[in-house]
């Protein structure tokens, strides 16, 4: 079961002790406070998980083409820094994959710097 490690504020004045909330207790909570039942707020919190989720795997394939694509041409970070037109410290980003630190744009542009372009197919 998906867990939330920051309380959701509830009617109570002090969260569980655990300091944890399951996922359709928090969903339900808002929903409340947002005009959305229980249900729809479920909805609507699995749709969004979704999307996170869907952007996290885009953003992991194109760091991974950058990476791959640093490798094969046997570039030290600084030098990849350098033609990516990024500092050091963002190159180690790639390479290690932070997915959170980067835009989809932001990858997009860097993979049109190194002479890969992206081609986007839906469905």
């Amino acid at each position: 079961m998906d867990r939330v490690l920051t309380p959701a504020q509830t009617n109570t004045s002090s969260p569980p002790a655990c300091g944890l909330f399951d996922v359709r207790q928090a969903a339900s909570i808002i929903g409340r406070r947002s005009g959305f039942s229980a249900e729809e707020a479920t909805r609507l919190h699995a749709a969004s998980r979704q999307q996170i989720n869907d952007t996290r795997r885009l953003k992991e394939q194109l760091l991974s083409a950058l990476a791959e694509w640093i490798t094969q041409h046997h570039l030290k970070q600084a030098e990849a820094a350098k033609i990516m037109r990024v500092s050091r410290p963002r190159v180690s980003d790639v390479v290690n994959k932070k997915t959170e630190k980067f835009t989809i744009d932001a990858l997009v542009e860097m993979l049109s710097r190194v002479g890969e372009p992206v081609r986007l197919a839906i469905g």
